[in-house]
């Protein structure tokens, strides 16, 4: 059976284009491809520098995350090194740091990072217990620290250690003993430290250091980090700021910085910077000028930092479980049975999952509770933990009676850690930028839940992040954040540029950071006296790897240009190939019966 096969004869006449590949035709169609390839990159460099966020640069993000992962060469002559102590009240952490020569420019502030050992670790190490257990044998101070010095003096090369800073920062657990305790352990370690170690030390370098500071070393750390130091950036977001001038204070427009919330277990933090001074007292702030030449108000900032004990997370909840036991307990005076005494008639707790048990004991008094899981409600019954009604000397107060100067919420942005991000992030999953509509419907959703099915999902394995503590009290502390937050220190609900993070740009950042920074600004004018600078280029440490996107748009050209010779080369080996001859309309025009005679004539001629 013969078959059907489409050819091009049974196309109309109209449709045939003699299709010849001549040197011509190559010859146009190459510059055509050309044309449309290089107007194309155009478009697509183009789109790409229009197109890029205010606030995100290319170049630093890679510069950034190289820094991450390189060994730093401790054999290049132009890097610096420092080494902080973080004497706090659970252990003790030693940080080294290095930085380029400076760039000459008292403007500019030092390019600080944290070393990396050859294995492209963090060169940190920890020890415990904390140094105040020494509070009475003061004398083997030096020798507590000693496994942290040798660490640090390892890593850096023997003939830097004259010019690299040492510092020894105390915190928390040395500012809880007597000034006496405090005395004795700190000279021990300024005694016998020269002795040991060549490091530039002095008495200044070793200190405990109030919650104030410590506060500002965070605040000035997360800043540094995140650039808001760079005032050249005309990109980034900014504000007008008061400073200084020689007939009286200016306003001069830089970058804004960033405000911290923090809220660890057993206190809650807050630290911004303050635009304009004209209502509030410098004893309430920190004010410092981060800069190398104090007569410049480039880096002058004031910073109001403020530390709440006992409004963590964990020390809120002791606290209002304290107050049921207590309220239990008296209302025995008026009621006979009320609930919470028997297991089976427990309190109603509103903070805790849906029909979740559990018990609490204070004073030698225990009450059985019961979970309902209302969020509103469990909101509502923490309102009188925040001391909201403790009289204000100075307006305005956040809570607990203590001043707070006005924020400039429609221009401000703030980073929330700790149990800002835990809260969001661990269970809910929502990790990030807040809203509180969104944030809310999942806590309410969450505490809602029964706590048998809580635990059928953690069985199940979709709480990666959680262990049982966080599941226990999700409900409780994501109503206490949001309570602090917004009626604490007066966030408006509908607020939108808070971030919750736990690192900042892959980096977990530590208030060691800000301080060396502080500490070593004034080492800048040792170069600029000497006449000694690093040329204003990105460090030696990250030459290698300085990719942006022209030179990528430039690698595409070329590759682009070599596909575009090689194809040409491909046309030229192939050469000219005509295509078969095409019908003329005359062939069609003939009638049937011509044609049929045409076809038998060429057949009988090809029989013979």
């Amino acid at each position: 059976m013969a078959r059907w096969k489409p050819t091009c004869l049974h196309l109309p006449a109209s449709w045939h284009i003699n299709l010849r590949l001549t040197t011509s035709n190559v010859r146009r169609t190459a510059c055509l491809f050309f044309a449309l390839t290089l107007i194309g990159l155009i478009l697509i460099f183009y789109l790409e520098v229009e197109m890029t966020p205010v606030m995100h640069d290319p170049l630093n993000d890679l510069i950034n995350k190289y820094e991450l992962l390189e060994v730093t060469d401790t054999k290049d002559e132009n890097l610096y090194y420092g080494v902080v102590i973080d004497a706090g009240s659970s252990g003790t952490r030693v940080y080294v740091y290095f930085w380029p020569r400076h760039i000459g420019d008292t403007n500019r502030l030092l390019r600080i990072h944290q070393m990396r050992d050859k294995r492209r670790k963090p060169v940190v190490m920890k020890i415990k217990p904390g140094l105040a257990t020494l509070a009475s044998s003061p004398s083997e101070a030096s020798d507590y620290l000693k496994p942290l010095l040798d660490y640090a003096a390892s890593h850096i090369p023997s003939a830097k250690h004259p010019e690299s800073p040492l510092y020894i920062l105390a915190t928390a657990g040395m500012r809880m003993l007597p000034l006496s305790q405090q005395e004795a352990i700190l000279q021990d370690l300024k005694t016998d430290i020269p002795k040991d170690y060549n490091f530039l030390f002095s008495d200044t370098q070793v200190e405990v250091i109030s919650g104030k500071q410590e506060g500002v070393y965070a605040w000035i750390g997360i800043n540094y980090v995140l650039g808001r130091f760079d005032h050249a950036n005309d990109n980034d977001a900014m504000v007008e700021v008061d400073v200084a001038g020689e007939n009286g204070p200016v306003s001069v427009l830089r970058t804004r910085t960033v405000g911290i919330l923090d809220m660890g277990g057993g206190s809650a933090q807050i630290a911004f910077e303050v635009p304009h001074t004209e209502d509030v007292a410098k004893g309430m702030l920190a004010e410092f000028n981060l800069g190398c030449d104090v007569h410049k108000t480039e880096h002058l900032y004031r910073v109001y930092v403020t530390t709440f004990l006992g409004y963590g997370g964990n020390a809120a909840r002791t606290r209002y479980e304290k107050a049921l036991v207590n309220t239990t307990f008296s209302n025995t005076k008026s009621t006979a049975n009320p609930p919470g005494l028997k297991e089976d008639s427990p309190y109603l707790d509103p903070c805790l999952p849906v029909h979740m048990q559990d018990k609490i004991t204070h004073g030698g008094h225990t009450i059985y509770m019961k979970g309902t899981g209302d969020y509103k409600q469990c909101q509502s019954s923490l309102v009188p933990l925040m001391n909201l009604t403790v009289p204000c000397p100075k307006q305005p107060c956040s809570f607990n009676g203590v001043f707070q100067p006005e924020i400039e919420f429609r221009n401000s942005e703030f980073y929330g850690f700790s149990e800002y991000w835990y809260c969001m992030e661990d269970v809910l999953r929502m990790g990030g930028m807040y809203e509180y509509v969104k944030f809310e419907k999942a806590a309410k959703d969450y505490c809602a839940t029964r706590w048998s099915l809580i635990q059928e999902h953690q069985d199940k394995g979709l709480y990666t992040k959680a262990d049982a503590h966080r599941l226990k009290y999700q409900c409780f502390k994501s109503a206490w954040i949001t309570t602090v937050l917004h009626k604490g220190f007066g966030f408006p609900e509908n607020y939108k540029y808070l971030r919750t993070a736990s690192l900042i740009q892959d980096k977990e950042v530590q208030w060691t950071l800000g301080a060396i920074l502080h500490r070593t600004r004034f080492f800048p004018l040792r170069e600029i006296q000497l006449g000694v600078f690093q040329k204003q280029v990105p460090p030696p440490w990250v030459h290698a790897s300085q990719v942006s996107n022209q030179y990528i748009l430039i690698s595409c050209f070329v590759v682009v240009c070599i596909f575009i010779f090689l194809y040409l080369r491909w046309l030229r080996v192939l050469g000219p190939r005509p295509l078969p001859r095409v019908p003329t309309m005359a062939y069609f025009m003939t009638d049937e019966g011509q044609i049929q005679e045409g076809i038998q004539e060429t057949g009988a001629v090809l029989l013979s």
